[in-house]
């Protein structure tokens, strides 16, 4: 194959992802291992992200993209800011576009891949646009892929619908979800709409470095309380410390709290405070998986990543799905999940420290589940990458090698 001529367009290869996390860190974490999936199949990838740049990502191999950071200070996602808190200006907003069009015509990929959009961040509308019609206009085109939970949050009829027309120009919408459990008209109900289009990859089960530890055998027979980034986790944290000493039998094993990286930093000040006496507070580990391995009860909220970890664990799990400013998804996911007993539920309005002892102490009594369910979705979302991307190369006359 010889070598393209000077000033003449890459040939198209690997995978483009464009993610922006906005409040919590589960987008990214799953982009991520999407990424990392495609990467061992010998695709190169780029991953775009806008959100706040997070620590101890498995990115070996894997060229990241950072642009100008947004955030949502809420679940309405009526506002952006950026790193500062300050809303996000036409400056800002343009600078983004500026790097995300550069990056990719450099990085020419066979596919590129949006995270939630359009089915979500339409906040983002005009970037996600831009990036659709300068990946349609390049020859050969790329293939252009959805990827999205298997759950949206409830939305009124006008923006479903209007979720349907931006999702024209897609050749396949990736639900990372199993149909046996969950199936995507649930949330979406023009999904027979996308006919041929619209792939259940099996839920995508976040690949979080093992980092080494001088503590191997950590978090064995402990209460781990964690709730993932932790923009919105504040509470069930500090209802976590006054619920200790209410648990008759798990009050006398030791807790470990885990503190996400968007936790309010007055939060994190009087949380790290309230250790010691058979509680360990600290950042959240990337080993968390192996963590929920060894405890006796995970206590969390209900981000499907987490969901997800907790099962692939085999951890018995007690749930409180996050439910203000009308977010459906996590209770709903919870409550198909409890019915098949992999968990238990404790609704966030039901929130007290002897709710919460009373929950627990019920939850740490049930078997470890055995969930009979779809984990291997990473994989099939390279598999369903590497064919469209082999389509492309092909298009373009570029030997496989």
């Amino acid at each position: 194959m010889t070598a393209p001529a000077p000033g003449s367009r890459p040939v198209p290869g690997g995978l483009l992802i464009w993610v922006t996390h906005l409040y919590g860190i589960g987008h990214l974490r799953r982009a991520v291992a999407i990424a990392g999936a495609c990467r061992d199949r010998g695709l190169a990838v780029t991953l775009v992200s806008g959100g706040r740049p997070v620590p101890d990502l498995a990115l070996d191999g894997i060229a990241l993209v950072q642009l100008p950071p947004l955030a949502s200070p809420d679940a309405s996602f009526s506002r952006l800011v950026d790193e500062a808190g300050r809303e996000a200006d036409a400056a800002l907003l343009a600078e983004r576009r500026r790097r995300l069009l550069a990056a990719l015509e450099a990085a020419a990929p066979a596919v590129v891949m949006t995270e939630m959009y359009p089915f979500g961040r339409r906040s983002l509308k005009a970037e996600a646009e831009a990036l659709i019609a300068a990946a349609l206009a390049r020859r050969p085109r790329p293939a252009l892929l959805a990827s999205v939970r298997d759950l949206l949050v409830a939305k009124p009829p006008e923006k479903l619908r209007w979720m349907l027309a931006a999702a024209a120009p897609y050749d396949a919408v990736l639900v990372h979800g199993d149909p046996a459990v969950l199936t995507f008209d649930e949330g979406f109900p023009f999904a027979a709409e996308l006919g041929g289009r619209l792939h259940y990859t099996g839920y995508v089960v976040t690949a979080a470095a093992e980092a080494a530890r001088r503590d191997p055998a950590a978090g064995r027979d402990e209460v781990l309380v964690s709730a993932g980034g932790g923009a919105f986790g504040l509470a069930l944290l500090e209802t976590a410390l006054a619920a200790r000493p209410l648990c008759p039998t798990l009050g006398s094993l030791p807790w470990r709290l885990l503190l996400g990286p968007n936790l309010p930093e007055p939060g994190r000040r009087r949380l790290l405070a309230a250790g010691g006496r058979g509680v360990t507070v600290e950042p959240a580990r990337p080993d968390f998986p192996a963590l929920l391995g060894r405890c006796r009860l995970s206590i969390s909220q209900a981000g499907v990543n987490t969901l997800l970890e907790s099962l692939a664990a085999g951890a018995r799990c007690l749930v409180v799905p996050y439910a203000e400013a009308g977010e459906t998804e996590q209770a709903a996911r919870a409550a198909r999940f409890a019915a098949r007993g992999w968990l238990s539920v404790l609704e966030e309005a039901r929130l007290s420290p002897g709710a919460l002892a009373r929950a627990a102490e019920s939850a740490a009594l049930r078997p470890p589940p055995r969930a009979a369910i779809n984990l291997d979705g990473a994989r099939h979302s390279a598999e369903i990458v590497a064919r469209r991307a082999a389509i492309v190369r092909a298009a373009a006359g570029v030997e496989e090698g």
